[in-house]
């Protein structure tokens, strides 16, 4: 009866140490493919705006350009449209969107970030990764620029993230 007992006991403790490891082992792989999984669908959706917004290279700017207007942009009309053309609503003026999404220190910036310049803030563009601005403005329209030098290095402001983080 004793044995019995001691061999029921021993056979839990065996199902209950194999339960706790799988357990453990369970969670160690799957922890990483579940944030794997987050960063793949925020520099995805990032990959596709900075696509969407490279479609529209050298589309002329014009000041209060329309919501919607694919002839011409302003900044924050060029920055909510690709935005929206990739299912991520943000608002009309780079004030506004100044203030969407969370703070994102300049050395932390992501593609897909939005960055702000001047003070009060009245201009936006949308960060490509590697120093690289995609944004509208002047005669340019619609290009690409360095962040890292001249003009947009010294008037750099603050950056804001509004990507989803699933």
């Amino acid at each position: 009866m004793i044995d019995m007992k001691k061999n029921r006991l021993g056979k839990s403790l065996v199902g209950i140490s194999l339960s706790l490891s799988l357990l453990v082992t369970g969670s160690i792989v799957l922890s990483p493919q579940s944030a794997h999984a987050a960063t793949v669908y925020t520099s995805s959706t990032a990959s596709n705006i900075i696509n969407t917004g490279e479609q529209f290279m050298g589309v002329r700017y014009q000041f209060g350009s329309r919501t919607g207007n694919t002839s011409s942009f302003d900044c924050s009309s060029f920055t909510q449209y690709v935005f929206k053309m990739n299912g991520v609503n943000i608002p009309r003026s780079s004030r506004q969107q100044s203030q969407a999404g969370t703070y994102v220190s300049r050395d932390q910036l992501q593609p897909g970030d939005l960055v702000f310049f001047y003070s009060p803030i009245h201009h936006v563009a949308i960060y490509m990764g590697n120093g690289k601005l995609l944004h509208t403005f002047g005669s340019a329209g619609v290009t690409i620029t360095d962040l890292n030098s001249g003009w947009w290095n010294s008037h750099y402001t603050t950056a804001r993230r509004v990507l989803p983080s699933v």
